[in-house]
């Protein structure tokens, strides 16, 4: 019988149905040839369903290659819709085909999140009519499942055979408010000293407020004293994040040579989650998709969700306008509790299938090998290995000066720095996508956090505190920066606002912090998030203090110059000048060609884009008292190759 057609009806039917089960149970060609790993009921099956023996044979390479069922290769290799596959079974099997499952009509329930994972049966309760089961057939069972039905007639009356989507959306409109309040409040819930949902503690409040009201009654008794104290406090801060830097570009010049790729694992491959979360993006539906499609993984092993909120009907709409492939899902996320990416991706977290979990955004364009990389890394890298940050390189630097100091910073970042940090296994602070996980481990340190709006940095830093590390991969991921002054604004509060945040929820206590990151890791911490808040708040202090100590040595007698004054101006000289020289070698030097001509002679603005730092950072600090969850959403374009 081929699919779409019906079998036959009346006095026959029984007999029929007989010689259906004897097709399932013969299988197809000679037993002797078939693999001893595919079931020979999967075979028989799929032959009774119509399909030829040509492809059967290729779909049983798929799956010997692949280490899945020969069912699993149809039905994400687009030669038959999911639809049409599972109808044939119910006509096969003479039972009621579902290929909707009405909203309302599934009981919410605690164990209901497991047929996100895979779907295979639910309960449907009608209003006017009795409950059915709605189940998922698995070509090898379908003799048996025929079998059962003609030895117990009565077991199909309330049986009926449906689709995993149909069985996915029903799951995922049934306990849509239940999941998103435990996504809202489950890692305050659980852990609530992880969370960033309190701003600041008691005891952060109280100390907070004892410094602002001392800094300022001695600002108004001794404001020279008060001066000179933030003075030497900013200039040594400076000088240590200095040397941390100086130490990332010693490395980076050591470490000319090509980076040994790291082998293949020989064997199987694992299942792969990739997960972009989307809000107001139908612009970049095309991209998006053909770029995650050219992701080298096979079709039947990777899981591509598509994290969209609920009400955002235009992106939904111009994701389905494209025709996505089996391998993609769009998870849509209910607007309760704060509009966040975090809590958008916790939220499709529960159904991740794959081993291992990848994030992009929705500009990015990741190497196709990038997951085959960093697959390798895990399997030889240790247990603890929980994370691995690909480099995101900047392609429209040409478009403004804007741009261009972007990509210098980026390559900065992630090209020079953070190598740094992953091989002297310090913590990372994670960028914001590209970003590869072990999904167990991710799960067991409770997902990322909703409340806070850099939810990368916070995760590489909880990751870090529990034990875990983090890494770094070559290959790249492709993105466009912002060329207009109002949305890097924006971006960069936000950032900053996620970095105090971040700073806020782990200094909640430093001694256990201490205790459980080890002391240099704590250093390098305060470095990295609390001497980067620090340094942009304050950075114009430096030209302050410069002006000013030019001017003291000025008005100083040439043979009784202070020797306080000199030091701390050659102090100040070396730190600003030595920053943006260490900024221009790292990025610079991390840098290809090409990216070097794009960047052009545009470098000469680093001290001004030093300045926007310090605003965007003031800005955050007011954002985080007024809008603390508030998202300021980048918006994206597609890019344009020059």
């Amino acid at each position: 019988m081929r699919i779409g057609e019906y079998p036959p009806q009346g006095a026959d039917a029984h007999d029929d149905f007989s010689a259906t089960t004897e097709a399932l149970q013969a299988g197809v060609g000679d037993p002797q040839q078939i693999p001893p790993d595919i079931p020979q009921g999967e075979l028989g099956a799929l032959a009774a369903l119509g399909f030829s023996k040509p492809l059967i044979a290729a779909m049983v390479d798929l799956a010997r290659q692949n280490g899945t069922s020969v069912e699993a290769e149809l039905l994400r290799s687009g030669h038959v819709k999911e639809e049409a596959y599972y109808g044939a079974m119910a006509r096969l099997l003479r039972l009621p085909f579902i290929e909707t499952i009405e909203p309302g009509t599934v009981q919410d329930r605690a164990t209901l999140d497991s047929q996100l994972i895979r779907p295979n049966s639910v309960r449907i309760n009608g209003r006017n009519r009795a409950p059915q089961m709605a189940i998922v057939p698995e070509a090898a069972r379908l003799a048996e499942i025929a079998s059962a039905l003609i030895t117990m007639p009565l077991l199909g009356r309330d049986l009926a055979i449906t689709t995993p989507t149909a069985i996915r959306d029903a799951v995922w409109a049934t306990g849509a408010e239940r999941r998103a309040r435990e996504t809202t409040n489950g890692l305050f819930e659980a852990n609530p000293a992880l969370s960033a949902r309190t701003i600041l503690t008691g005891s952060q409040g109280f100390v907070a407020g004892m410094i602002v009201a001392t800094a300022g009654a001695t600002l108004l008794m001794a404001t020279a004293d008060m001066l000179l104290f933030v003075h030497v406090l900013l200039s040594l801060l400076y000088l240590a994040s200095l040397v941390l830097r100086l130490t990332a570009l010693a490395g980076r010049m050591r470490r000319r040579e090509m980076v040994e790729p790291v082998p293949m694992p020989s064997g199987l491959l694992p299942r792969y989650t990739v997960m972009v979360a989307l809000y107001r993006e139908a612009e970049m539906a095309g991209q998006l998709v053909g770029s995650l499609k050219r992701l080298d993984w096979p079709v039947s092993l990777i899981d591509i969700k598509l994290v969209c909120e609920a009400d955002d009907e235009e992106t939904i709409t111009a994701l389905e306008a494209v025709g996505l492939p089996p391998q993609f899902e769009i998870v849509r996320v209910p607007p309760i509790g704060p509009r966040t990416k975090p809590k958008a991706l916790t939220y499709a977290l529960a159904s991740a299938r794959g081993e291992l979990l990848a994030i992009y955004d929705a500009e990015d364009r990741p190497h196709p090998q990038q997951l085959r990389e960093a697959f390798a890394r895990f399997h030889h890298g240790p247990a603890e290995l929980a994370c691995l940050q690909a480099p995101l390189i900047i392609t429209n630097a040409r478009a403004s000066w804007l741009s261009a100091l972007f990509s210098l910073e980026y390559s900065a970042l992630f090209r020079g720095l953070l190598p740094m940090l992953g091989r002297q296994r310090m913590p990372l602070p994670l960028g914001g996508t590209s970003n590869h996980f072990r999904t167990a481990l991710l799960k067991a340190v409770g997902g990322w956090d909703p409340y806070n709006v850099t939810e990368d940095a916070d995760m590489g830093l909880r990751l870090s505190r529990m034990g875990y590390r983090s890494d770094v991969l070559t290959r790249q991921t492709l993105e466009d920066a912002p060329v207009e002054f109002s949305v890097w604004m924006a971006q960069r509060a936000r950032w900053f606002k996620g970095w105090l945040q971040t700073w806020l929820v782990l200094m909640r206590d430093p001694g256990r912090l201490m205790r459980e990151m080890g002391f240099l890791p704590f250093l390098t911490f305060q470095l990295l998030v609390g001497g980067m808040l620090v340094s942009a708040l304050l950075h114009p202090l430096i030209f302050v203090f410069l002006w000013l100590g030019a001017s003291a040595m000025l008005d100083a007698p040439r043979d009784d110059l202070p020797l306080g004054v000199i030091t701390l101006f050659v102090m100040d000289f070396v730190n600003i000048l030595g920053s943006y020289l260490i900024f221009l070698g790292l990025g610079v030097g991390s840098m290809i060609d090409h990216e070097k001509r794009l960047l052009g002679w545009r470098w000469v603005f680093v001290p001004f884009y030093w300045l926007m730092i310090s605003l965007a950072s003031w800005r955050a600090v007011i954002e985080l008292r007024t809008r603390p969850f508030h998202w300021n959403k980048t918006p994206h374009h597609p890019s344009r190759k020059k």
